[in-house]
């Protein structure tokens, strides 16, 4: 009884003592006056911090057979990544080309060279199948996480004639783009077969560059095959808006060791890209110097170039590996040119069209060897600009018959086009389906 009356005792104290503590800390409150809590954040703000935690990137897909990879596929993909946050390419088979279009030019381990390379591409598919299939498509949905499917506004039809793209335009699931003016495979295979025809002409009296015939509108609908078909030539328009659309927009630092590398980077190949990005890896910025269509006429014969200087710029400021071009570059790298770029290395590829010009006195790379600023280095690939033209040689008739079957739909394309905003595809907003979606 006694502990059992003790303990009550401390409690009852306890008590006591907790009041008196408490009344006393809302006495200091009360004299102290109004104390200020943080305001919590309005709920509307809390939901976009909560939704910018969560929000996934948008995953874009885009598929093509990418076939002597030009300026064209290049804009297209930059349109298409315009349209989310990450570019999936998926890169069709040599098989699947050759049974929808005819054979490949290039193939696929050089086509996915190219397309790797394109600045604007997160990651490629190999052996993508040529028509999106409803099994393809749900994987590029569930497993890919593909939010769309691009494609430009040219048609896209199968040996049937059935729309390529149709189960992605039933599902809701479809992004169209802008066709890129003035250029197609087709376009360029056509320049090449003209030009073969045109130097078996030994008479010719014509003796200027192929560029510069079909800059003129001289190539259009040339036929001497007695075929009954010729070659669409299409123009090149070039623009300011479409240089700065493909530049970077940094320079080199203060302390970058800039390195520089030029040609005439025509028909951009596989063996292109590789030796740009060995020279890449040697310093911080790489400038790459474009060489004149006069320039490459007067060193490579009267039908080169085939592509045009500004094609040629386009094509290579695509490539990942460039920061920037100089159009219509010098063929002499001079003191004063290495100066005003402060350019640290100067490289070339063991690979090249011509290499006699390494023996002769008035060398172009006579002052940066003197400096002691040049290093040759090993081509990765032995392709050049006269491999992609002999590769169209060699099987000079399955191309004329593709190109002749590839003419019909892309006159059917011309006559019935009609204006798209594909430019304004950077401020398209995208409303994104569920995760789970399955067709």
């Amino acid at each position: 009884m006694e502990t059992t009356g003790a303990g009550s005792a401390k409690l009852v104290a306890a008590c006591v003592i907790g009041g008196i503590v408490l009344g006393a800390s809302v006495l200091a409150l009360h004299l102290a006056g109004p104390v200020a809590i943080p305001a919590l954040p309005p709920a509307d703000s809390l939901r976009r911090r909560f939704s910018r935690r969560r929000r996934r990137p948008v995953r874009v897909y885009m598929d093509g057979c990418f076939d002597m990879m030009h300026y064209g596929h290049c804009n297209a993909l930059r349109q298409a990544h315009a349209l989310g946050d990450e570019l999936i390419v998926g890169v069709v088979s040599d098989d699947e080309i050759t049974a929808n279009k005819g054979p490949p030019v290039t193939p696929l381990h050089e086509r996915l060279i190219m397309v790797r390379a394109v600045k604007w591409v997160h990651d490629v598919i190999p052996d993508a199948p040529y028509a999106i299939t409803e099994d393809f498509m749900n994987k590029l949905f569930n497993e890919y996480n593909i939010d769309y499917i691009i494609h430009g506004d040219d048609p896209c039809l199968l040996p049937d004639g059935t729309d390529a793209y149709a189960l992605a335009k039933k599902a809701g699931r479809y992004k169209q783009i802008k066709r890129t003016e003035g250029v197609s495979t087709t376009d360029i295979v056509g320049r090449m077969l003209l030009c073969v025809r045109e130097r078996s002409a030994s008479d010719s009296h014509n003796h200027s560059s192929l560029q510069r015939q079909f800059s003129h509108g001289h190539g259009q609908k040339i036929d001497d095959s007695g075929s009954g078909s010729g070659t669409r030539i299409s123009h090149f328009l070039p623009t300011s808006r479409r240089i700065v659309q493909f530049s970077n927009s940094r320079g080199p630092g203060p302390d970058s060791r800039i390195v520089y590398i030029d040609g005439a980077f025509d028909l951009f190949h596989a063996g292109h890209v590789e030796i740009l990005r060995l020279a890449r890896e040697l310093g911080d910025f790489l400038l790459v110097g474009i060489h004149t269509d006069q320039t490459i006429s007067s060193t490579r014969g009267p039908h080169r170039p085939i592509m045009n200087l500004h094609e040629r710029s386009l094509s290579v400021l695509a490539c990942r590996y460039v920061d920037e071009v100089i159009i219509g570059a010098p063929w002499d790298v001079s003191k004063d040119m290495i100066t005003t770029f402060n350019i640290s290395l100067v490289v070339h590829g063991t690979i090249a069209e011509n290499m006699d010009f390494m023996k002769d006195d008035l060398n172009p790379y006579a002052v940066p060897r003197a400096m002691g600023i040049y290093r040759r280095l090993e081509s990765p690939l032995d392709i050049t600009t006269s491999t992609i033209i002999r590769r169209i040689v060699s099987n000079h008739e399955a191309y004329q018959k593709r190109n002749e079957k590839k003419e019909a739909s892309e006159k059917k394309y011309y006559d019935s086009k009609s204006f798209v905003n594909g430019e304004g595809a950077e401020n398209v907003q995208l409303c994104l389906p569920p995760r789970g979606w399955n067709n």
